[in-house]
């Protein structure tokens, strides 16, 4: 048996890409909007800058989500595309 491909579709560009390249961001029923975990309505991010502004000026997440996203998950999100940047820039 071979492993399924699971897609899921970038909430900004709208592309589907596989669900291990994009960032989960998840409404909660308990802990309210989270990244990476929690049962509930999620939304697909790719990990680059133009989608997560794209996201954020269009209220592309709010929308899905169904929700307001609090600014303190963008900065997480900002802070983690910056980590990976900065990591991508140390092995070049």
């Amino acid at each position: 048996m071979s492993q399924r491909t699971v897609l899921r579709r970038c909430v900004a560009c709208r592309k589907l890409l596989n669900r291990q390249q994009l960032w989960k961001i998840t409404r909660d029923y308990q802990d309210g909007v989270v990244l990476d975990s929690g049962m509930g309505r999620s939304a697909y991010l790719c990990r680059n800058e133009a989608c997560l502004e794209e996201s954020w000026r269009r209220k592309r997440l709010q929308k899905a989500l169904r929700c307001q996203v609090p600014a303190s998950v963008v900065e997480m999100l900002q802070k983690r595309l910056n980590h990976c940047n900065d990591s991508v820039a140390k092995a070049r």
